[in-house]
């Protein structure tokens, strides 16, 4: 008799271990296939929020884009306070990153500065100078 309760039990627990294994991929496939090509590809952009000359201007930045006052910067920033080469943005693996270049008066992500590199979200706020720029 406990021969045959002992393989009873050992059927239930392969019927719990199919039911539970079955479900898992049922779950993960639903995730897998519930991700569109734009959820899985996001374009990494900034807007100038506030400035006195370049408001509203965005840019799409697809591999590094430099800021700053020199006219060899990617994006040449119309501000006092920025410097030459003040601050670059790199796109990689679908994260953006900001570099500080060695600013004189800084660069601020929502209102701290910034020393070493740091991964951006959208919606963060940079700032230079009076310069407020806006990751979307």
């Amino acid at each position: 008799m406990t021969g045959f309760v002992l393989t009873l039990l050992r059927l239930i627990f392969l019927a719990l271990l199919f039911i539970f294994v079955w479900q898992v991929s049922r779950s993960m496939s639903r995730h897998v296939g519930s991700i569109t090509p734009s959820q899985k590809r996001t374009k990494n952009e900034i807007v100038f929020v506030r400035s006195e000359s370049q408001a509203g201007q965005s840019y799409v930045i697809k591999d590094a884009l430099t800021l700053g006052r020199s006219p060899d910067a990617d994006v040449l920033l119309d501000d006092p306070y920025a410097s030459e080469f003040h601050l670059r943005l790199v796109s990689e693996d679908d994260r953006l990153t900001l570099h500080d270049l060695g600013s004189t008066n800084g660069t601020y992500l929502n209102g701290r500065r910034v020393t070493n590199p740091v991964v951006l979200s959208k919606s963060d706020s940079l700032q230079v100078g009076k310069t407020v720029i806006e990751v979307r």
